[in-house]
């Protein structure tokens, strides 16, 4: 298992999407990813949150919006590392490489990059005082070889990044930024979605609207968590450490 940090790419690599021709299929998903985080970097931080850890061991990601940025951050470093291992071995047994779930799972790892190093590009321009550190994961319970543990662990990120983006709007400020950082985070969100659902759907087709993650007996809407919510399952996946406190956004 490898220790190295989420953000350890470097940018030869990160830069690769951008230079890969993109499938028709792919083209909404991209620009849709690139316009939610451009309104981030254009959009301005008005807060100035202390990132002060006061959870020994624990990464406070502080509060207000910045607050809402840095947990962004947390779980896109999260989702990219995830697809980084995965793209690093040979992938699950059995998956050919020129097919289309291979496909699919590389179009994932480049969105799920774009997206850590745009909120990276925006916490570090704005406010880069509050950024937290790079976090470090621990993917231990994940059996990169066998293609149920990845899909399994693929669909539990997807539907709690989803998740988090809807639970999280409420603690952005209703200043012209806040408003701006809702609207960006309304575009990034809708392309989550659509990860979650397409992984959904390679484990169980027609799974993608099940009332695990869409309420349908009642007002048929996606279902949101809480900070404390999210927190609880992605720290599972990240080492002593690095471990997220979101005690700020409550």
């Amino acid at each position: 298992m490898s220790d190295n940090k989420l953000l350890g790419s470097d940018e030869a690599e990160f830069a690769k999407p951008l230079y890969t021709p993109i499938k028709r299929r792919s083209f909404f998903m991209y620009a849709g990813a690139t316009a939610g985080a451009t309104a981030l970097l254009l959009a301005g931080c008005d807060d100035d949150d202390d990132n002060t850890n006061n959870m020994p061991g624990m990464v406070n990601v502080g509060s207000g919006s910045v607050g809402v940025l840095n947990y962004a951050y947390a779980l896109e470093q999260l989702e990219a590392a995830f697809y980084t291992q995965l793209r690093s071995g040979t992938y699950y047994t059995g998956l050919a490489s020129g097919s289309a779930e291979k496909q699919i799972l590389d179009d994932l790892y480049y969105h799920e990059v774009i997206h850590r190093e745009f909120f990276k590009a925006a916490l570090t321009r704005d406010a880069a005082s509050s950024i937290i550190k790079p976090l470090e994961p621990d993917f231990s319970s994940i059996n990169f070889t066998n293609r149920a543990s990845v899909l399994g662990a693929a669909k539990a990120f997807e539907d709690l990044g989803v998740a988090a983006y809807n639970g999280a709007a409420r603690f952005l400020g209703t200043d012209n930024a806040g408003l701006n950082y809702l609207v960006a985070a309304g575009k990034i969100v809708s392309v989550e979605a659509r990860h979650a659902a397409i992984i959904r759907d390679l484990l169980s087709e027609g799974s993608f609207v099940d009332s695990d993650v869409v309420t349908i007996a009642t007002n048929g809407l996606e279902i949101s968590k809480t900070p404390t919510e999210v927190a609880t399952v992605a720290n599972t996946y990240l080492k002593d450490g690095s471990k997220l406190n979101v005690s700020g956004l409550v």
